[in-house]
């Protein structure tokens, strides 16, 4: 793989006429921000270039709408952008808008260009004009009947119910917007890019990386997607592309080009041009040389968008950058596919949306929350779906029962035994590793932490960022087990020295996981590291001194290091939160949550029982160290439990409900006494207590907070 000087990363330029939802969110910019904030901690030049796009006829429909101008649409819209990546840690080192001069200077500029070196057609053609109010009409003041679904309600250039892209000509029963009476067909000239002309080198450069025979780009790195897409085009033949329209709103055709009255740049022809634009203003800013990241081939170029915007940016405006001819072409256009919402397509129109703005007013100390269950669920590969219910679950099963549920432990036990400093280690020391090896080693649990990093690295550095969140949560269940195999809080009895290694190993493990999770979910970064007495990270290089700290056996936090107090990364989420936020999904007033499990729907009482019955029941503490599935028994999951005193093996019938991995470390309530039976050939010893609720949805029967394994329930 080519090692670049420079990166220059983008993100869909969002239309500044109405708010960011989640499903914006999922599509180019979180998985933009966790590639960026690695990059950066690997020490490499990267900008990170944003903005509004604020052209178009999309801002003109909804200035009418809301009986507006233009400007103060893309105003409002622009300075909620600003505030709302600010506050869900979205880290662009610009973000520019469309509207600013400097644009309109260099999309004018890039069009001079073109125009004067002979690459565009001017042609005359039919388009729909309105009579009624005396306008042309651009393609989104034209709705009609889908050629490809039969969707209604389809635009002029894109469907929305298919995602298919056409000509205004092809509606079925088209309409003008403004008027709602049948457009007629009048004569317009426009400048046209001819891209048939560039179809040769476009095949050449998205099947095989090259351009004229030199290398480009691996294709076999590009999603399977978006080769498919846009061979799908190629192989349809492409054709002129109208890079001019007749519109009031927008980046006036540069008044030097015989013609140019009334005519506007297309919108799809300046929003790409805005990332340009940016990045010119962020090099002035900075006293940069911004040519360096858009016309040096030591720099590499990387779109990230969702599934939609695939065909402009991986064939009309490179054929745009190479008809000017000085600029590089994008390396990788990573698009991510669609987002849904609780088993439906998200629908702006019908209000069908989680907002991100008012997520971030609703539950603003829950934002690491949304980007972990965002990130875990990123459509990067197919249409993914958020649900309420999956973003609780992710928060407490995962960020509070395993990663909190770790760094807590370790804060805790290091301030209870060794007064918050972290203890000296023996690295001959044997002990049981992570992995749940006798005889461990402290250079080689450090060299599988290693290990374990480079995985999520490479996750990262292949755009495969749900496999890098995985690999951050499986260091924590290493972190775990660590604990449960050798119970340090026992062992510090016993054997004080080798206690000591266990737990300088766990601090270890607690600093990687501060440093590891800055891409993902950076105030949570911040907190993990406050808590080792540690300053933030400046994303300047820290993760790859990291790793080389830990290929050379060296300790992360030194010995004698103060740590800090205590602190619940995560807070469990209560069924009521979900309940509130589906209801102003629906519309409906919030069902309150009872405070106890019993509701009209739940199950009758069992028959009456004896104290002398209840006192035989001996219920106790415990903890899973692993689980698996049960061969042929898709709802059966193997349990290794720690009772404290004696692991057993318990088969419980969750799976349909947890995930093997998603249940490591979890501490739950244990049946002890019960007879010992086979079940598919597993002799279980015991019942793990779980409640049931009125759908017949199991969760497991919290034991008390910080009560030890094998503690009695009574």
């Amino acid at each position: 793989m080519r090692d670049f000087k420079r990166y220059l990363v983008t993100s869909a330029l969002p239309y500044a006429n109405g708010p960011l939802h989640i499903g914006h969110l999922a599509g180019a910019y979180l998985s933009a921000d966790v590639y960026v904030r690695f990059m950066r901690l690997m020490g490499k030049d990267i900008v990170y270039i944003g903005g509004s796009d604020e052209h178009g006829a999309a801002i003109t429909m909804r200035a009418l709408k809301d009986g507006l101008t233009p400007q103060e649409v893309v105003d409002k819209y622009h300075d909620l952008f600003v505030k709302t990546f600010e506050k869900v840690g979205i880290s662009f080192d610009i973000y520019h808008r469309t509207s600013d001069p400097l644009h309109h200077e260099t999309s004018q500029d890039i069009f001079r260009t073109l125009y004067k070196k002979g690459l565009f057609t001017e042609e005359e053609s039919e388009q729909y004009y309105d009579p009624e109010v005396n306008q042309f009409l651009a393609d989104r003041y034209i709705k009609g009947t889908c050629p490809k679904c039969a969707n209604p309600d389809a635009y002029g250039d894109q469907c929305e119910n298919c995602g298919s892209t056409f000509s205004p000509t092809e509606l079925i029963n088209p309409r003008s917007v403004l008027s709602g009476s049948e457009p007629i067909l009048k004569k317009t000239k426009h400048w046209y890019l001819p891209l048939n002309d560039h179809e040769t080198w476009l095949r050449e450069w998205i099947e095989e990386g090259t351009v004229d025979g030199v290398f480009k780009h691996y294709p076999d790195e590009w999603k399977n997607h978006v080769i498919g897409q846009c061979k799908s085009w190629l192989d349809g033949g492409l054709q002129p592309r109208a890079m001019t329209r007749d519109l009031d709103w927008g980046v006036d055709v540069p008044h030097d080009v015989p013609g140019h009255e009334g005519k506007k740049l297309y919108v799809w022809l300046d929003a790409p041009i805005g990332y340009i634009s940016a990045t010119r203003q962020w090099a002035k800013d900075n006293g940069k040389k911004w040519e360096k990241y858009w016309k040096d081939d030591d720099c590499q170029l990387i779109h990230f968008i969702g599934k939609d915007n695939i065909v402009f940016h991986c064939l009309i405006f490179p054929a745009v950058l190479k008809a000017h001819g000085d600029f590089v072409l994008p390396y990788n256009v990573p698009a991510n596919q669609f987002m849904n919402l609780e088993g439906a397509k998200i629908s702006t129109s019908r209000n069908w949306a989680v907002w991100v703005h008012e997520y971030i007013e609703d539950l603003p100390d829950k934002i690491d929350e949304l980007r972990y269950c965002m990130i875990k669920n990123m459509p990067e590969l197919k249409d993914t779906e958020f649900t309420w219910k999956s973003w609780q679950d992710a928060n407490n099963n995962e960020l509070v029962a395993n990663l909190a549920n770790f760094i807590n432990r370790v804060v805790v036990l290091t301030n209870k035994y060794y007064d918050g400093k972290v203890p000296a280690f023996d690295e001959d020391a044997s002990f049981t590793g992570s992995s749940g090896d006798d005889s461990e080693f402290y250079d080689s649990e450090m060299l599988s932490l290693h290990d374990e990093l480079q995985e999520l690295c490479q996750s990262i550095r292949t755009f495969d960022f749900r496999s890098g969140l995985k690999s951050l949560m499986d260091i924590s269940t290493k972190g775990n087990q660590l604990l449960q195999y050798n119970e340090p809080w026992k062992l510090v009895k016993e054997d004080p020295e080798t206690t000591k290694t266990i737990m300088n190993l766990a601090i270890q493990y607690v600093y990687v996981l501060g440093v590891a999770a800055r891409p993902f979910m950076p105030e949570t970064s911040d907190k993990i590291l406050a808590l080792l007495n540690l300053k933030p990270l400046k994303e300047k290089g820290e993760l790859l001194k990291l790793l080389d700290k830990l290929c050379e056996g060296e300790t992360l936090v030194k010995a004698k290091h103060q740590i800090g107090e205590p602190l619940h990364l995560f807070s469990r989420i209560d069924d009521s939160v979900v309940a509130t936020q589906m209801a102003k999904l629906i519309k409906e007033e919030p069902t309150p949550v009872p405070a106890t499990t019993a509701t009209p729907e739940s199950k009758p009482l069992r028959d009456p029982i004896t104290y002398d019955d209840f006192i035989k029941m001996d219920m106790r503490v415990a903890t899973i160290l692993a689980a698996e599935k049960v061969a042929n028994a898709d709802k059966l999951l193997q349990l290794t439990v720690d009772l404290g005193f004696e692991q057993r093996t318990v088969v419980s019938g969750i799976a349909n409900y947890y995930k093997p991995e998603e249940i490591i470390g979890q501490k739950v309530t244990l049946l002890a006494n019960l007879a010992p039976r086979k079940i598919k050939g597993i002799e279980s010893k015991g019942m793990i207590l779980m409640s049931e609720n009125s759908d017949g949805v199991l969760k497991f029967v919290a034991a008390p907070a910080g009560a030890e394994n094998g503690s009695q329930i009574s």
